[in-house]
C-alpha cells in the first residue's frame, strides 16, 4: 500500500512539475480539466446522483470551454462567491444535519458545494496566470499544515476535534498544523525573492498581526474542507472519494483542504 501511495504521488508531481515548468497554459488547462472530471463525477458520486458520468462529463466540458476564455473578473467572481459560500453556508453546516436528500435546501446546498469545487478550479487557473510562486505556496501551506497536524496529533493529541466526522482529527493536532504554518511564514519573511508567498503578501501590507490572522484563517478554511468531504463521504458510506488515484483514494481526497483555500488566496492577491 505504501509502495502504490508514493509510486501515485511521484508520478503526479513528475507530471504536474513538467506542466508547470513548461509555462503552456494550454498543458495546464488539459491537466487542470482533467482532474476537474474526476472531482466532478467524485462529488456527483458523493451527493448520491442517479447519472455520475454523464452530467460530469457535461460539466467537465463546461469548465474546459470556459477555462479557455475565462478572464480575471470571472474567476475573481467565482472566487469571492466560494468564499462567501464557505463563511455563510458550507463551514456552518457542520454543525447541523444534513437535509433531507430531496428537499430544495439540500439541492441548493449541493449547487453551493459544487459552485465551491468549481471556483477552487478557476481559482487554480487565475493563480497560474498570475504568480506561480503565489500559487505553490498556497499549496504548500496546506501540505505544512496537514504534515504539522499528522505529528501533533499522533504525539499530543487527547481532545477530539468532530469525532462524529473524522474521528482521527484532534484539537492539538489543528494546533500543531498551524503552528507549523506559523514557523514556516515567520521565516520566509526574512528569505529574499519569496515576495510573492501568501502568508509574506498579507505580512507586506497588513504586518505580523495580519500574517497570523491569515495563516489562521487559511489553516482552519482547509480543515473545514476535510471535514465537509469527510462527512459527505460518511453520509454515503464511503471510506474514500473513489479510487482514481491508487493508494490515495480519489481527487477530492487529495484537494479536500485546497477547495475553500485556494479562493480565499485569490482575495488576498486582490487585497495585495
Amino acid at each position: 500500500m505504501l509502495k502504490t501511495r508514493v509510486l501515485t504521488a511521484l508520478g503526479l508531481a513528475i507530471v504536474l512539475l513538467a506542466v508547470l515548468l513548461s509555462r503552456s497554459f494550454a498543458a495546464f488547462v488539459i491537466l487542470t480539466t482533467i482532474f476537474f472530471a474526476g472531482a466532478s463525477w467524485e462529488a456527483f458520486r458523493l451527493f448520491e446522483s442517479a447519472r455520475p458520468v454523464p452530467y460530469a462529463a457535461v460539466c467537465t466540458l463546461l469548465f474546459a470551454i470556459i477555462a479557455c476564455v475565462a478572464g480575471d473578473t470571472l474567476c475573481i467572481a467565482l472566487a469571492a462567491f466560494s468564499v462567501a459560500a464557505w463563511f455563510f453556508c458550507l463551514a456552518p453546516s457542520l454543525a447541523l444535519p444534513f437535509f433531507a436528500r430531496s428537499s430544495l435546501k439540500n439541492h441548493l446546498f449541493e449547487g453551493l458545494y459544487f459552485i465551491s469545487l468549481s471556483g477552487s478550479f478557476f481559482a487554480f487557473l487565475y493563480l497560474y496566470r498570475h504568480s506561480l510562486i503565489l500559487l505553490l505556496s498556497a499549496v504548500i501551506l496546506v501540505n505544512i499544515a496537514d504534515i504539522g497536524a499528522y505529528f501533533a496529533g499522533r504525539t499530543l493529541g487527547r481532545h477530539k476535534l468532530a469525532p462524529s466526522i473524522s474521528p482521527g482529527k484532534t484539537w492539538e493536532g489543528a494546533a500543531g498544523g498551524l503552528l507549523a504554518v506559523i514557523l514556516v511564514a515567520v521565516a520566509t519573511v526574512f528569505i529574499s525573492g519569496l515576495e510573492n508567498v501568501v502568508t509574506v503578501r498579507v505580512y507586506r501590507f497588513f504586518g505580523w498581526f495580519g500574517m497570523l490572522l491569515a495563516a489562521l484563517l487559511l489553516v482552519g478554511m482547509s480543515i473545514l474542507g476535510d471535514l465537509l468531504e469527510s462527512r459527505l463521504k460518511r453520509r454515503c458510506g464511503f471510506k474514500d472519494s473513489s479510487g482514481l488515484l491508487p493508494g490515495h483514494g480519489g481527487v477530492l481526497d487529495r484537494i479536500d483542504s485546497l477547495i475553500p483555500v485556494l479562493p480565499l488566496t485569490v482575495l488576498i492577491h486582490m487585497w495585495t
